[in-house]
């Protein structure tokens, strides 16, 4: 695993972050040392999908990236004649995630695919994960995707969503900014690092608070909606058509 030092030197320009291939070699290490409950949620993904994948089904990772989701899925299906698609449309990404799906000689069948999630066909699936993956889609872009998703899933089928979050109240998001901050920095991050990243992501990652998740999510179609884990300004939700 390639250490992230993407932005460890001071930059005259900061350009728009993107899934390139310089960051797709040390995504790992810079998702871990980023993102608070990272690898519980990856765990979690597989127990989920043993409970809520349905025989003869599709599941899907959607923004895929190296593939830990995918992974995690794989090993938590038990339920027979089911299929994985893993789709990013990063080609880098895409590239790296199909060596590591080669790599663990799943006994599942699953299918990487360098696409666009927007465009990509959800058809009888009973598990689909977005893991960080909606907070780069366009806002006008996020209730179309998750209607597809409802309308393409099968009913008791499950999607797994997880985002970083905005809260309404000034000081908790405050509090909860400055503390993932201090989870980056114990983590080895200097503050231009910090700093740099920050700036990198303004205009591409655009979170939002859970309510606006949750509502988005009833109003496309699914029964049960909730959080099923949190780690400071990190969530992972549980939608059940």
């Amino acid at each position: 695993m390639s250490k992230d030092q993407i932005y460890n030197e001071s930059m005259a320009k900061i350009a728009d972050f993107s899934f390139d291939a310089q960051v797709a070699d040390v995504f790992t290490d810079m998702i871990e040392r980023s993102v608070p409950g990272y690898r519980s949620i990856i765990t979690m993904i597989e127990t989920l999908t043993q409970h809520y994948a349905q025989p003869g089904s599709t599941l899907y990772d959607l923004g895929c990236s190296l593939g830990a989701a995918t992974l995690s899925m794989a090993r938590g299906l038990k339920a027979e004649n089911c299929r994985i698609i893993a789709v990013d449309n990063s080609a880098a990404m895409v590239e790296r995630c199909r060596t590591a799906v080669g790599r663990k000689h799943t006994c599942a069948s699953v299918r990487v695919v360098e696409g666009d999630i927007l465009t990509t066909e959800i058809s009888n699936a009973s598990v689909v994960v977005l893991n960080f993956t909606l907070q780069f889609i366009p806002p006008k872009e996020r209730a179309p995707l998750l209607q597809r998703i409802c309308d393409g899933m099968r009913p008791g089928g499950v999607l797994i969503l997880s985002e970083k979050v905005v809260f309404e109240d000034d000081h908790l998001n405050g509090l909860l900014f400055d503390i993932h901050h201090d989870f980056k920095r114990a983590h080895g991050y200097s503050d231009l690092e910090i700093s740099q990243k920050r700036s990198a992501l303004e205009n591409v990652l655009v979170p939002e608070t859970i309510p606006s998740h949750r509502d988005r999510l009833l109003s496309a179609g699914f029964t049960s909606v909730d959080v099923w884990f949190q780690c400071f300004n990190f969530m992972s939700m549980l939608a059940v058509k």
